[in-house]
Parts: C-alpha cells; structure tokens; sequence
C-alpha cells in the first residue's frame, strides 16, 4: 500500500466517524424528545416532545445522507 492510498484511507475513515457522531448526537435528542412526549404531564408538553422527536429524528437522517 502507498502513502498516498493510506492517506486516502485514513480521510474517508475521519468523514464517516464524523457522519456516525453526528447522527448518533442528534438520535439521542430525538430519543429525549420521545420520552418527553409519553412522559410530561401536559398536552403542550407532549406537543413539544413530539416536536423535539421529530424534527431531531429527520436531522438525524439528514446527517446520514449528508456525510455519506
């Protein structure tokens, strides 16, 4: 293998682990925002919970197709 292979390697491994980290960040707020959304006693606390799911699950998949 040459240096300049190994170099290449090495830049698509740092790009997919940036990929994985950010969508794994952004999974466990969608994960806090669903547990907030059975948990919270009120209706407009469900409604946020819900939101906050939502949305951070779709920016989750947004990440994975973006660092892809």
């Amino acid at each position: 293998m040459s240096t300049r292979e190994a170099t290449r390697m090495s830049e698509a491994s740092i790009g997919s682990d940036k990929g994985i980290g950010v969508t794994l960040a952004l999974a466990a707020v969608a994960l806090v925002g669903a547990v907030i959304l059975f948990g919270y006693p009120t209706q407009i606390g469900r409604a946020w919970g819900f939101a906050a799911a939502f949305v951070f699950a779709l920016l989750s998949v947004v990440a994975v197709q973006l660092f892809d």
